[in-house]
C-alpha cells in the first residue's frame, strides 16, 4: 500500500472509510464465493475466461463476438420528470459506464472517436474502469486518463466492483470528482438539482445512501449514481427522482431479442438494462462499454447514452 495514497485517501475520505473501504479490498478482493450480493463472483473464477472462449469457439460465434464487442453504440433517453425545475428543461447528461479499458483497446479507440465533440450538459461514470477485480490498476488509470481526454467537464464518477478506492486520488487529478457517499448541487438559471453518488453496494457493500443524501432537502430534484441497480428499494426510498447505474452490460452475452442468459446481479430482469421504474423513481442500467472476463458479446451491444431530461 502506497503511503502517499493513503494519507490522500485519509484526508479524502476520512481515516474510518478510507482504513475500511481498504481493509475489505484487502480481505475479498479475488474471493469467489461468499462475498457481495451473489454467492458466485465469476468476474473472480480463473477458469472462466477459457471456458467462455472455448464455448463460443466451439459453436463458431468466437470472432463475430469479439467484433460486437469493439462497436460501442449511442443511445439516446428522453427521461420526463414533473418535478424537474423550468432551468433543467433539456438538460443532457451523457452516461458511460463499466469501460473495463484494459478489455479491448479497440473498443475504447471506438469509444473515443464517438465521444469527440459530443454536446452535453454533464458526463457521469458509473463505475467498473479496471478489468479485473484486483491487482495493479495503472494501466487502468492510464486508458482511463486516454478517455478522459475527449470528455468534457464537469464529470463525476462512483466506483465500482471492479475499482479499489486507490484509484480515486488519480481519478480526480484528471479532473473527474469522484463521489463517495457524498452530493453536489447542480446549478441553472438560479435553479439547482442535486447529484449524489455511492461507494460499491454489490462486492463491497460499502455504500452509505443515509449520508450522500444528508444534505438534499426532500422536496428538490436528486439523481443518484451507483453502479449497480441493485440497491433500487433503498434509492426509491430516498426519494431519487432518477437513478443511473451500470454492472449487469444487460448480460453481454444473450439469447436473441436480448434475453440474457445470466445477469451478474440480484434484481428483477426487467432492471438488467435500459429504462425501468420502480416506486415513483426512474432507473436507468446502462450495457456498459467494455467487457467483463472476455471481450466478448452477443445480442447485446455495448453502448454509452445520453440522457434529455424533460419537464412533463
Amino acid at each position: 500500500m502506497d503511503k502517499d495514497i493513503l494519507l490522500e485517501l485519509e484526508k479524502r475520505l476520512g481515516p474510518l472509510h478510507a482504513r475500511q473501504r481498504l481493509g475489505i479490498e484487502r480481505d475479498h478482493e479475488a474471493q469467489v464465493f461468499g462475498q457481495g450480493l451473489i454467492f458466485f463472483n465469476l468476474e473472480n473464477a480463473w477458469l472462466a475466461p477459457s471456458i467462455i472462449e472455448g464455448a463460443l469457439k466451439l459453436s463458431g460465434l468466437y470472432w463475430r463476438a469479439r467484433r460486437n464487442a469493439q462497436r460501442v453504440t449511442v443511445r439516446q433517453q428522453e427521461l420526463k420528470f414533473s418535478t424537474l425545475p423550468k432551468s433543467f428543461d433539456g438538460y443532457t447528461i451523457l452516461h458511460i459506464s463499466d469501460m473495463h479499458v484494459e478489455m479491448s483497446e479497440a473498443a475504447m479507440a471506438h469509444l473515443i472517436k464517438i465521444v469527440h465533440g459530443m454536446s452535453y450538459d454533464l458526463c457521469v461514470l458509473t463505475g467498473d474502469y479496471r478489468a479485473k477485480t484486483y491487482g495493479p490498476f495503472n494501466a487502468a488509470l492510464q486508458g482511463v486518463e486516454q478517455v478522459r481526454a475527449y470528455l468534457r467537464p464537469p464529470i463525476f464518477g462512483v466506483l465500482g466492483n471492479h475499482d479499489t478506492v486507490q484509484m480515486v486520488p488519480a481519478l480526480e487529478a484528471m479532473g473527474i470528482r469522484m463521489l463517495i457517499n457524498e452530493c453536489e448541487a447542480l446549478a441553472s438559471g438560479g435553479e439547482r438539482i442535486h447529484l449524489a453518488g455511492i461507494d460499491d453496494a454489490h462486492f463491497y457493500r460499502v455504500d452509505n445512501i443515509e449520508k450522500a443524501t444528508s444534505q438534499i432537502p426532500s422536496d428538490e430534484f436528486s439523481i443518484l449514481l451507483s453502479h449497480t441497480p441493485e440497491i433500487y428499494r433503498q434509492a426509491a426510498h430516498a426519494n431519487f427522482n432518477l437513478m443511473l447505474c451500470g454492472h449487469t452490460h444487460g448480460g453481454q452475452l444473450c439469447l436473441p431479442g436480448s434475453i440474457p442468459i445470466k445477469l451478474e446481479a440480484v434484481l428483477p430482469r426487467r432492471m438488467g438494462a435500459g429504462v425501468w421504474e420502480y416506486g415513483g423513481m426512474i432507473g436507468y442500467t446502462s450495457r456498459g462499454a467494455g467487457s467483463s472476463v472476455v471481450p466478448v458479446r452477443l445480442n447485446c451491444p455495448p453502448e454509452i447514452t445520453l440522457h434529455c431530461l424533460r419537464r412533463g
